[in-house]
């Protein structure tokens, strides 16, 4: 009995005070965010904020801060081609080898969703005032519940946000990969397919980039021989192909403008022939002219 007396006397005490400064802050136009600034993750026990912090910025509070932490380092490239997404992306280690002549960079940060890279549009994005972005995410939307349709509109608002500040930069859409471990989403994955690539076709300056159909074998099922030991992530021959495929879609340097395009070889499914995809000479010069063999043993840590 004297413990609840306790807790009450000390909650109508408590309480009151607590009102009294969330009031004031708002009377000096100060936000909860600005009396608890060094509290970054809202998390603090003095934060009145903390149930209501959005999960994003809880979630990827790392992942925003080593970014941060890396453009402190080196200056971000100007006016570069940007990638952003998932751990596909993430995970594209080489990816300025790949494109050695281009200021590419890369934002993927793993286990991310295209609900998470529009929160997070300005700090993936904006800052960095890119000619160009290539965009990867919806498969992991989609293994956690969400529907075809809520991808889209996640994509959507990344656009809008972006636009809203950069009406020129050229937006590029990679289509969802068929990953094995994850044929059940194969529906699913198609239907997101084919809503974002009307979408990205009727919007001016941006472009589809189709790698879900050069990622199935003749029978129309993933291609397991482009995939890691977690049948998720890609190994080498996954990357050369896209490194191919998307090549045709990336920007060239400004010195390169007109440069006629250059037929590359697409390695396809085992025994099947290969496709000539029409690519720019930047694009050419970055495509290996063989296909890297499956790693064995994978380059990082897999996460979805």
């Amino acid at each position: 009995m004297q413990i609840r007396r306790f807790a009450r006397s000390s909650f109508r005490r408590i309480a009151p005070l607590s009102l009294a400064v969330a009031g004031l802050s708002v009377a000096m136009g100060v936000g909860a965010a600005g009396l608890f600034e060094g509290d970054s993750l809202g998390m603090s026990s003095m934060n009145p904020m903390a149930r209501v912090i959005p999960s994003p910025q809880v979630r990827w509070q790392s992942s925003m801060a080593a970014f941060a932490a890396s453009d402190r380092e080196r200056a971000p490239l100007n006016d570069s081609v940007l990638f952003v997404g998932s751990s596909t992306i993430r995970m594209w280690s080489h990816l300025a080898d790949d494109f050695r002549t281009l200021p590419v960079m890369n934002r993927g940060f793993g286990g991310s969703t295209m609900a998470d890279c529009q929160y997070f549009a300005r700090q993936l994005v904006l800052q960095y005032k890119p000619r160009q972005v290539l965009v990867y995410a919806g498969d992991n939307d989609l293994a956690e519940g969400r529907s075809p349709q809520q991808v889209l509109e996640s994509f959507k608002g990344f656009v809008e946000t972006v636009r809203a500040e950069m009406p020129n930069v050229r937006i590029s859409y990679i289509s969802i990969k068929p990953s094995p471990s994850r044929a059940s989403l194969m529906p699913k994955i198609r239907e997101a397919n084919v809503l974002l690539s009307a979408y990205v076709r009727s919007l001016p300056n941006a472009a589809y980039i189709d790698v879900f159909t050069a990622m199935l074998d003749a029978n129309g099922a993933p291609r397991t021989e482009l995939f890691g030991p977690d049948r998720l992530h890609m190994n080498d021959s996954g990357y050369a192909l896209w490194t191919a495929i998307v090549g045709a879609h990336v920007l060239p340097s400004p010195g390169e403008a007109g440069v006629p395009l250059q037929a590359v070889q697409v390695p396809t499914a085992t025994g099947m022939p290969v496709t000539t995809v029409p690519v720019t000479s930047a694009a050419a010069a970055a495509v290996p002219v063989t296909v890297r063999p499956p790693l064995n043993v994978m380059r990082a840590v897999y996460r979805p």
